[in-house]
């Protein structure tokens, strides 16, 4: 595996430390990478806590395969290879991470273990962080499950990361020929899974959000607090896909279906119509932390995150996770019942950091 690149300073950083035994300049070089070795983790398993796992993983093997390291490539490549063939070992044991049959009817909405990802930890150069936001976004991540593990991993090497189908090849122990025609496999299922998207995922995408969307996910907590449902209901496209995970499948259903099915459910009656919101991201998507107060409690509580995808105006696609078990969110756990809401991601991520400091 080699670069036509000459040594570089981190190369020559990281084979100093190896040689001397300095684990903690090896830390400090390795960590670097964290965030978006991290992010192709998440690509490869689109579940937040695995890819934490997985990339601690990479970080221990990198250390236990240190003396192998010559030079040769780049040490950034050699991490990827590392983390892409972590990930494939742990797909390979993990039964329920087995792509779902095409027979299956609507397979791209079965993706249970899917968890969203905090923007506030992906990479902050964004020359370096290499998330463009269609390669982000939940429906991308979902269409990527459902390609064989290394179909997977071919195409997020070669179409995502951009790497030469030969360093590809040598990264997963393929032929050429192998990578070429898994990665060929692998676009026609991703044109099959998103037809409506751009497919072109190395051009350079816009990561901020539109005027568009930040009014839509303000009229949307508007309406969720003032349990105003002909207003949720004119928010929501009539061919809306709905998930709310870890339950499987996702509902394609009209506005009035959905906002019937969350009041049926207990949604904005009694005990269940007290909400204030706060916006954020994940996943470079706009969202709508949701917070309940139930009768005689002051404060507000953590109940659940709508992740939003908007088109012309209205809600496309709403998935919903409960936010109560993921503290790596960095979501205030409650709110007091004088707090005003907050409706920029700006705020969001000042009061974020306000309770992560505490």
């Amino acid at each position: 595996m080699t670069d036509a690149r000459p040594l570089g300073a981190d190369e020559a950083t990281f084979i100093a430390a190896v040689r001397s035994g300095d684990t903690a300049r090896f830390a400090l070089i390795t960590e670097r990478h964290r965030r978006e070795l991290q992010v192709h983790c998440y690509r490869m398993l689109a579940n937040y806590e695995d890819a934490q796992d997985m990339t601690q993983e990479t970080f221990l093997r990198a250390w236990n395969k240190r003396d192998s390291f010559k030079g040769h490539a780049a040490l950034r490549t050699w991490l990827y290879r590392i983390a892409t063939n972590a990930c494939l070992d742990f797909l390979e044991k993990r039964n329920n991470r087995t792509p779902i049959p095409f027979e299956l009817p609507d397979p791209g909405s079965e993706v249970p273990y899917l968890q969203p990802y905090p923007d506030r930890m992906l990479p902050e150069d964004p020359q370096e962080s290499v998330v463009a936001r269609e390669t982000i976004e939940l429906a991308f991540i979902v269409a990527v499950q459902h390609l064989p593990p290394r179909q997977r991993a071919a195409f997020v090497l070669r179409d995502v990361l951009g790497w030469p189908a030969s360093k590809a090849a040598d990264a997963l122990q393929l032929t050429v020929a192998s990578v070429t025609s898994a990665l060929q496999r692998a676009r026609v299922t991703m044109r099959e899974q998103l037809p409506d998207r751009r497919l072109d995922w190395r051009s350079p995408a816009t990561h901020e959000l539109s005027n568009d969307e930040r009014g839509v996910v303000k009229s949307y907590i508007d309406a969720h607090e003032r349990n105003d449902l002909d207003g949720l209901m004119s928010l929501l496209r009539d061919d809306l896909r709905f998930a709310m995970l870890p339950e499987p499948g996702t509902l394609i259903m009209t506005a009035k279906g959905a906002v019937d099915g969350w009041v049926s459910s207990g949604l904005f009656q009694r005990g269940y119509d007290d909400w204030r919101c706060i916006t954020t991201t994940v996943n470079r998507m706009p969202a709508a932390v949701l917070y309940l107060r139930t009768p005689y409690d002051p404060e507000y509580r953590l109940f659940n995150i709508a992740v939003l995808h908007i088109v012309d105006g209205k809600i496309a696609e709403l998935t919903g996770f409960d936010a109560t078990d993921k503290p790596w969110l960095g979501l205030p756990p409650t709110l007091s019942s004088d707090k005003s809401p907050i409706v920029d991601e700006s705020s969001a991520r000042a009061a974020v950091t306000e309770v992560t400091a505490e």
